[in-house]
């Protein structure tokens, strides 16, 4: 596969019509500031089709997809419980 093909996942982020993030936002071990910092996100940027909500939680399951094996355990707890930080930041009902 070639190098282009491979970095497919970051032309998306960059040249489609994903919100902008704030740089390294899913590095945070803190879910809710990355929970906080992708509901500020969708709700200001000019770039996303959908409500809110769904641009924040899908560009957070694109993250966690796009990593996919290689996401450590600890990473994807942590993402994982910003999902629900997400959900409780936008007045929604935790899973499970």
């Amino acid at each position: 596969m070639t190098a282009a093909r491979q970095k497919w996942s970051a032309e998306v982020t960059e040249q489609s019509d994903a919100m902008d993030l704030e740089d390294h936002i899913f590095e945070s071990d803190d879910a809710r500031k990355i929970a906080a910092s992708l509901k500020r996100s969708a709700e200001h940027s000019h770039r996303r089709k959908a409500e809110p909500f769904q641009s924040a939680m899908s560009m957070l399951n694109f993250y966690i997809n796009r990593a996919g094996k290689n996401l450590p355990a600890t990473r994807r707890r942590v993402l994982e419980h910003a999902k629900d930080e997400l959900r409780v930041a936008f007045g929604r009902e935790k899973e499970g």
